[in-house]
């Protein structure tokens, strides 16, 4: 008989969601049965808040996500941020000098619990959202809102399609490799890289945020240690949060690296390798 762990953690895109972004029936009903069997299914993302409201019945009776890559612990159910972490703007201030400095063509994008707000030149690829949010440099929104939870710094010179990829091609790879090192460089230990697949895209969190900081402190409120945490992954991203849990999971699409550091590898994220991954433990219960 094997016991159920007390939480389930997943990345959403690349791992349990299909291509398509959407949640398959077969996998809204695993996550039912999870709940219904007293596991605590909890997402932990990449996505901003905004991104994540048409999932709030997938997410079981809590309705919690952890999001912003670690920097914001959500209610979905009641729209609460019931924890968030941030930059302190010397910190934000230093790292988008740092990026300007060595990088002067990159467009910039500020994270908050929030909101968002965008360089006047970074791709407009959210039609929904008040075009003021492009008006004025990033830096000029200091002071004036909430602290910044993620710095997004995108290459104009080399935008890539709207998308996530696994395995992009090599001209895009070694491109995106040597942006991502100027920006390692630009922002020193103000920030650090946090890479979700976004090709082309250098997510800069701040220093100690991350999914498995977030995961932790939010199990041990629920008094929940490490062994009892099953997490399920695809990017590099994943990996302090793989390495926390108890048993960490990657999907067979997932990164090379993620590969190379999982307990054990399930179904390909549009095969439901997840929910498949989960359905078979109940059944051992």
């Amino acid at each position: 008989m094997t016991r159920l762990p007390r939480v389930v953690a997943t990345d959403l895109d690349g791992t349990l969601l299909r291509s398509d972004g959407k949640v398959s029936d077969r996998t809204r009903q695993v996550l039912a049965d999870l709940d219904a069997a007293g596991v605590e299914v909890v997402f932990v993302t990449a996505r901003p808040p905004r991104w994540l409201d048409h999932l709030a019945d997938t997410v079981g009776g809590h309705g919690r996500v952890i999001c912003i890559g670690g920097a914001c612990v959500l209610d979905l159910a009641s729209g609460e941020t019931l924890e968030t972490c941030g930059f302190d703007d010397d910190a934000v201030r230093a790292v988008v000098g740092g990026i300007r400095a060595v990088l002067p063509h990159a467009a910039l994008a500020f994270e908050r619990t929030d909101g968002v707000a965008f360089d006047p030149g970074y791709p407009k690829r959210e039609p929904a959202l008040d075009p003021g949010l492009w008006s004025v440099p990033v830096e000029d929104t200091l002071g004036a809102r909430g602290p910044v939870s993620k710095i997004l710094a995108l290459d104009p010179a080399h935008v890539p399609p709207p998308g996530v990829f696994t395995d992009p091609p090599e001209e895009i790879r070694l491109a995106q490799e040597e942006f991502f090192a100027a920006v390692r460089t630009a922002v020193g230990e103000h920030a650090h890289l946090a890479y979700s697949g976004a090709v082309g895209l250098a997510e800069l969190m701040p220093p100690g945020v991350d999914k498995a900081a977030a995961l932790a402190r939010w199990c041990a409120r629920l008094g929940v240690d490490a062994a009892d945490v099953w997490a399920f992954g695809d990017m590099p991203n994943d990996l302090p949060m793989l390495t926390w849990a108890g048993r960490g999971i990657a999907v067979a699409n997932a990164h090379t690296d993620v590969l190379a550091c999982a307990d054990a590898v399930v179904g390909h994220h549009d095969a439901d390798g997840v929910a498949e991954e989960l359905a078979t433990l109940l059944t051992r219960v």
